[in-house]
């Protein structure tokens, strides 16, 4: 066995995970937030799945990148 690390994420990794998530929960809640009918608003059909969509580019980002 080599002296390299063993794990398969590094501590940069799981930061950048750990950011996506909080991501993603920040666009569900701005799509909770709507206040027009069926979230048929700003917040439900434009803000908050581009926030979704940016917190997986960010766990995509997290996943692919290598550890240090």
């Amino acid at each position: 066995m080599s002296d390299k690390n063993l794990l398969p994420f590094g501590k940069k990794n799981y930061r950048l995970m750990l950011a996506g998530i909080v991501v993603v929960i920040v666009g569900f809640v701005l799509m909770s937030l709507d206040t027009e009918p069926y979230g048929f608003g700003f917040l439900g059909l434009t803000l908050g799945p581009l926030v979704v969509l940016a917190g997986f580019v960010i766990e995509f980002f997290a996943i692919l990148s290598k550890p240090e």
